[in-house]
């Protein structure tokens, strides 16, 4: 792993992102790195996170959204959606770690999606959309070939807001802190439970698990 030793959380993300086995270019990391920075900034002003300090944000959301990256399948074209975004998590490091996939980052909050648009603009985003609208209200030409949320809803709920945008032979992949054992129970018959991924994330103590789900008559 390269280290890059401009930036003083440099060392703290490449120790993260080898533990996790994920190889990035030095210019990724910077991104990365710089969106820590904008959203410490933007976070003074209009409280974003509740998680103010840049050293515990490279945890918390740069290598908690990076982590189910081994486990995601997305091919090169990729159409994923990031719902109830909010600043960006997963979304923007996804997008940063695969520029060949097509993120679009939706949220209703326009404090939020301001912010999202003046990130992309500034770490040079070219294959992310930001999507201000209720997900049970956008009707987008296309679906999705992944679906994700970070602490958006219940499974439940988040498959029947979303069963619309699920493209065929797509999935859902669903961010989640301890295993969702009765999530998952009251899951409908039509939804299977493809696997669940425990996910080992640097700096951070709590559990987390990567649930994907797929509609019943979708190929294994």
């Amino acid at each position: 792993m390269t280290v890059i030793t401009a930036h003083p959380l440099a060392d703290t993300l490449a120790a993260g992102l080898a533990e996790l086995a994920i190889a990035l270019t030095p210019e990724q990391q910077r991104s990365l790195l710089a969106y820590v920075d904008l959203l410490a900034k933007w976070n003074k002003t209009y409280s974003l996170t509740a998680i103010r300090e840049p050293e515990r944000m490279v945890p918390h959301h740069l290598l908690d959204s990076l982590a189910p990256l081994p486990h995601l399948a997305g091919q090169p074209g990729c159409r994923v959606l990031d719902v109830g975004s909010g600043f960006g998590t997963p979304g923007i490091p996804l997008a940063i770690a695969r520029p060949d996939w097509q993120l679009f980052l939706l949220d209703s909050n326009h404090k939020k999606t301001t912010f999202l648009r003046q990130a992309i603009v500034d770490l040079r985003l070219p294959n992310v959309t930001v999507l201000t609208e209720r997900v049970e209200s956008y009707r987008p030409e296309a679906g999705f070939q992944i679906i994700t949320s970070r602490a958006f809803a219940d499974l439940g709920e988040f498959v029947k807001l979303t069963r619309h945008l699920l493209a065929p032979g797509g999935e859902w992949a669903a961010l989640k802190g301890v295993y969702p054992y009765e999530e998952i129970a009251q899951l409908t018959v039509d939804i299977r439970v493809a696997s669940v991924d425990h996910l080992a994330v640097p700096g951070l103590e709590a559990e987390r698990h990567l649930v994907h789900l797929k509609t019943e008559n979708a190929a294994a």
